[in-house]
């Protein structure tokens, strides 16, 4: 022993230490997992996130040989479940499963219970959508943007906005549309994108800026009308829809909606490492593919690295879009 002892160097003796810690992270990395994983949705069911979790995650739970449970825990724009995710033990059977609300929360939120930034484990963005589309109520007589705008302007007119919480990227959205055509609009907040629809078929609101995938059905179903897309080009969904340039407004330009998974901050690398390879291979899987076509929605699976630069960035324009469109922290 004591020449072993006087053979290794400090440094190498070190390593040998931080070898020997690795090996049982490691290890649980390699049997992980071995229960199931839950997966906490800050949205009600029947919304983009909702639908995009349900998509992929039967793929999972055949790859991982473990059930991936969803648990929808709406609130607070997505603030909630973020909580609950960023105090769970940091070992992979507790995720988070979030939208771009996850950037614009610190800008719209008086105060976090948690950092956006530090107390999470980027995975990877699952899937983005190019835009939204802008949409009324069939109480609403407007069938053009131009229309909605004149009837908005009205002496005695009043229109509401759904959105699918305080802070959202809908929320957003339709701020910016207000602010952009000079009209003045209510908001009022749902817990979920399948509300704000069940909401705008009913007339309870008249209008509402969400993602294609939470509001096609209605729209192909002639319940609702879509007016116009937020993108360059048409959405191939609805070709027939104009985009909001195309409609006459401009300078609604947006960073797409996206949807990732995070893990709490301190998760053993291994672990987010597997959980990034598991999402990437089952995001190429025809069927999933397939189906997040059929709700508008691109799959991503970009590294934990990559992800985490881009919420960082999305944070930082999500900043400048809540001040331009008037928001306040509530």
């Amino acid at each position: 022993m004591f020449l072993l002892h006087n053979f290794l160097t400090p440094t190498v003796g070190t390593l040998f230490a931080a070898c020997a810690l690795a090996l049982p992270v490691l290890a649980a990395a390699q049997d992980y997992p071995t229960r199931p994983v839950r997966w906490v949705l800050g949205f009600a069911p029947g919304g983009s996130p909702d639908a995009v979790a349900r998509v992929i995650t039967p793929q999972l739970t055949a790859q991982l040989g473990q059930s991936v449970v969803l648990d929808n825990r709406p609130g607070a724009n997505g603030i909630l479940a973020a909580d609950i995710v960023a105090k769970s033990n940091p070992d992979g059977y507790t995720l988070l499963i979030t939208s771009a609300a996850f950037a614009i929360n610190p800008s719209i939120a008086r105060k976090l219970p948690f950092d956006a930034v530090k107390s999470f484990e980027p995975i990877t963005n699952l899937a983005s959508s190019e835009a939204l589309l802008l949409t009324v109520a069939p109480t609403v007589a407007a069938t053009t943007v131009q229309e909605l705008v004149q009837q908005a302007k009205r002496p005695g007119a009043k229109f509401a906005y759904g959105s699918s919480g305080v802070g959202n990227v809908t929320h957003l959205a339709a701020a910016l549309f207000a602010a952009r055509t000079g009209i003045d609009l209510t908001h009022v907040p749902y817990k979920g994108g399948g509300p704000v629809t069940v909401a705008l078929i009913s007339g309870e609101i008249q209008i509402a800026i969400a993602n294609p995938g939470t509001l096609i059905g209605a729209v192909k179903a002639g319940r609702i009308r879509a007016l116009a897309y937020n993108a360059p080009t048409r959405s191939p969904l609805l070709p027939n829809v104009p985009t909001m340039i195309e409609a006459g407004v401009k300078g609604m330009e947006m960073d797409s909606s996206w949807y990732g998974v995070f893990a709490p901050a301190k998760t053993p690398a291994a672990i987010v490492s597997k959980l990034h390879a598991e999402i990437r291979k089952a995001l190429g899987v025809a069927a999933v593919r397939d189906g997040l076509a059929a709700i508008g929605m691109e799959p991503v699976g970009n590294t934990p690295a990559a992800f985490r630069e881009f919420v960082v960035t999305s944070i930082k324009r999500s900043a400048e879009l809540v001040k331009l469109a008037g928001l306040q922290a509530e």
